[in-house]
């Protein structure tokens, strides 16, 4: 639905995005997270069609942004981060100028009009003038407008910007609801936020992709593009327990699969059960090869348990100000 191939974008002698791709399969819901300035804005303006890139392909629903940029914006519904509302109509007018604004024919506005309000929570609403709405009713409002013309896709930058936490829950529920019928990517700086919402988050650090990293219930299980530093590489921890071999055997036998970076064994030591550490690259699951290895060498494998990295700590590994 969304392929980003190359993508750079410079302003004067600054390069705010660094030949970075990625892509965004349809009816996903994916969080575009990184630091204030790492290029997440100025992403969203160019698959928007609102900003030219300086180098690269990006295509939104099959359709070139670059040159195909009204059949883009004809499928897809933005909420930027500062909300164009006019505040002196009524959310019911603004809707409506909106929904002409984005081409919904005349027969077809009152229920493209209805749909938008009754989804966005806004029913008890639609009459009142849009500069009385709190915060969280007016970012509703945006979302309205970004659906008014049912859109395939909805690129959403910083949707719970400056709410409170109630608001900010009630914006998540909104997002997941929509994502059942869309594609949506949002950008964020709080990882809590997208963690309950994502199914996959795509992390960005001074303008390049630094992480692809797939979620389950909240918790990040892979990492598609580990990030790599002149001193580390993003990681998982594995702890063993193995009895009948000698340390330095088993230590060398892990050694060599595929993917493992170091292996330490504890000091700790009981009734002849020897435990082992294993720092492997955040890219895929080790642990059917270890078992095989244990196996195979006529070792007893006892206990086998993965010391997860936290999202937090994901994320900090993905934006480190190390990394180049």
């Amino acid at each position: 639905m969304i392929e980003v191939q190359n993508l750079s974008k410079n302003y004067g002698p600054f390069q705010a995005l660094k030949d970075i791709s990625f892509s965004v399969d349809k009816g996903q819901i994916v969080g575009f997270l990184g630091p204030n300035g790492a290029g997440k804005t100025t992403t969203m303006r160019i698959l928007t069609c609102f900003m030219p890139a300086s180098s690269g392909k990006v295509t939104v629903a099959g359709y070139d942004v670059f040159k195909e940029s009204r059949e883009v914006r004809e499928r897809i519904g933005y909420l930027p981060e500062n909300i164009p509302l006019y505040t002196e109509m009524t959310v019911t007018k603004y809707l409506s100028y909106m929904a002409k604004i984005r081409g919904v024919s005349r027969k077809h506005i009152k229920e493209r009009l209805d749909i938008a309000i009754e989804s966005c929570g806004l029913t008890e609403r639609r009459n009142q003038i849009i500069g009385q709405l709190s915060r969280g009713f007016r970012q509703r409002v945006g979302l309205a407008q970004a659906l008014i013309h049912d859109p395939e896709v909805l690129i959403l930058d910083e949707p719970t910007s400056g709410l409170d936490p109630r608001q900010i829950v009630e914006i998540r529920e909104l997002i997941k609801k929509l994502g059942k019928e869309r594609t949506i990517l949002f950008s964020t700086h709080i990882l809590p936020e997208a963690s309950q919402t994502c199914e996959r988050l795509l992390i960005i650090s001074k303008g390049k992709i630094t992480g692809d990293v797939q979620l389950s219930n909240g918790r990040a299980v892979s990492n598609q593009t580990p990030i790599k530093t002149e001193n580390e590489t993003a990681t998982k921890t594995l702890t063993l327990a193995v009895t009948g071999g000698q340390p330095n055997n088993i230590i060398e036998a892990l050694k060599n699969i595929a993917d493992v970076i170091s292996v330490d064994q504890s000091h700790i030591e009981v009734d002849d059960m020897l435990t082992f550490h294993i720092q492997y690259a955040f890219t895929d699951d080790i642990r059917s090869e270890v078992s095989k290895s244990i196996v195979s060498n006529g070792w007893n494998l006892l206990e086998m348990r993965t010391d997860e990295m936290s999202l937090e700590e994901l994320f900090l590994s993905l934006t480190s100000e190390t990394t180049e």
